[in-house]
């Protein structure tokens, strides 16, 4: 039988999950539960993460920084007024998770660590430049969102290593949006686009998710767009380049065909929703 430990601080987390070879985090469990309890995962010690004070809550930092505790709920996300311009992108997909038990059960720290390719969040941290805090035996360390998929379920994250917080850059006064396409409501993406405009509206960040591993992001092709966003040939011309990076397999929720199909149709719809919101700031 799985026994829960329910520890106080970060490093007293870090020393059990290091003492018990087989532990396993638990955050919300709203994912790792319904894995256990289908047999798909068996720990022999849950390291409860919910009585840390450290990992919960949403600060606004001197510089303006947003830093978003790992235990922080999907609903908590939704709700903050602190992540309004270039990071409401987060907040909408935030609210796009799942359904209202979900979120309120589940955490950011514990969806990131899952790093499921269709869940909602990574393409908006990608989209945000995020970095992720990250705490081990070994110390401390920052890593940058796009650094951090290895491969299809496959991260960044070291043995005994935890996510303790999720930074972002102070907002800038520039629309931002994320857009998912499902099966249904609040399941998982067939593909999902985030995006944010620069503040000028010449230019633009675009995250493409659940078409490969990871986020898919272009900065190249980011950087030959700029000043043409209303340009039909440049604008296909770039989702051109989206389609090439993408790796994506053929699942329950659709072909890799109809993702690479849906990814042009995903910049263009969220562009047209932001572009509008740009010319009446």
């Amino acid at each position: 039988m799985t026994e829960v430990l329910s520890p106080l601080t970060v490093d007293d987390a870090i020393a059990l999950l290091v003492e018990h070879d087989e532990a396993m985090p638990l955050a919300g469990g709203a994912t790792l539960i319904a894995m256990r309890n289908a047999s798909l995962v068996e720990p022999s010690h849950l390291v409860s993460l919910d009585r840390i004070a450290e990992l919960r809550g949403i600060d606004r930092t001197a510089d303006g920084t947003i830093r978003i505790g790992a235990m922080t709920r999907h609903c908590d996300t939704a709700a903050c007024a602190e992540l309004t311009g270039s990071l409401h992108v987060l907040r909408r997909a935030a609210g796009m998770i799942a359904n209202r038990v979900v979120r309120n059960m589940g955490t950011m720290g514990g969806a990131v660590a899952n790093a499921d390719p269709a869940a909602d969040y990574l393409p908006a941290l990608a989209c945000c430049d995020a970095t992720l805090e990250i705490a081990g035996p070994e110390g401390r360390r920052s890593l940058s969102i796009h650094d951090y998929v290895d491969d299809w379920y496959e991260t960044a994250l070291g043995e005994g290593e935890i996510i303790t917080a999720i930074m972002l850059p102070a907002p800038v006064e520039a629309p931002s949006a994320y857009r998912k396409i499902a099966r249904v409501s609040g399941d998982y993406a067939t593909a999902s686009c985030a995006m944010a405009l620069d503040p000028d509206g010449q230019g633009l960040r675009v995250a493409i998710g659940a078409c490969g591993p990871g986020p898919l992001r272009d900065r190249a092709g980011e950087d030959a767009l700029r000043g043409k966003l209303h340009d039909p040939a440049a604008l296909a011309e770039f989702a051109g380049r989206l389609v090439a990076l993408a790796d994506p397999v053929d699942d329950v929720r659709g072909s890799a065909e109809y993702r690479l199909r849906l990814i042009p149709r995903l910049v263009a719809s969220v562009l047209s929703e932001l572009a509008p919101q740009k010319e009446t700031a």
